[in-house]
C-alpha cells in the first residue's frame, strides 16, 4: 500500500513509512542531535509526538485527515540515537472519525503510547468553504 497522505511530511522529523496495510501503519525515526534539549541526550517529547501523530495520520491514510485531538502518555524518556518504531492501528471507525490507538518503542521498551482521533474533512484543511 502506497501513502496517500502527508506526503511532503520530512522523514528526518516525522519518520519513514516502514510498513502500511488497511488501518495500519508502522512508521520509524531516527533521532538525532538537533532533536536533543540537554547535556544528557534527552530527545524533545515533541519529536515522538510528532512520530505517533504521523502513525496514525499514515493508518487513516486519506488525503483530506486531520488530527482532532489526542489522548496520550509519555512512559520512557528517549536518547540521542535511538531509533524510535511507532505502530498504529485504528480501532474503531464512525463516519468520517477515526480512533487510532499508537504505541512507540525503542527496542523492547514501550517509550509512548496514545489514542488519536482522526478526523477525514471533505476537503483540504487549509481550502475555505468559498472556494472551489
Amino acid at each position: 500500500m502506497e501513502p496517500r497522505t502527508h506526503l511532503a511530511a520530512d522523514p528526518t522529523l516525522c519518520g519513514r513509512a516502514v510498513e502500511l496495510g488497511e488501518g495500519s501503519a508502522e512508521v520509524a525515526l531516527e533521532t538525532t542531535e538537533a532533536m536533543v534539549v540537554d547535556t544528557e541526550g534527552l530527545v524533545h517529547g515533541g519529536f515522538v509526538f510528532g512520530l505517533a501523530d504521523y502513525a496514525a495520520m499514515l493508518a487513516v491514510n486519506d488525503p483530506y485527515v486531520v488530527l482532532g485531538g489526542a489522548q496520550t502518555r509519555f512512559l520512557k524518556p528517549v536518547q540521542r540515537g535511538a531509533r524510535i518504531v511507532a505502530r498504529a492501528r485504528t480501532t474503531s471507525t464512525q463516519g468520517r472519525k477515526h480512533e487510532v490507538h499508537v504505541e512507540a518503542t525503542v527496542g523492547a521498551d514501550t517509550v509512548f503510547e496514545g489514542t488519536f482521533t482522526c478526523i477525514v474533512l471533505e476537503r483540504h484543511v487549509l481550502e475555505s468553504a468559498g472556494s472551489k
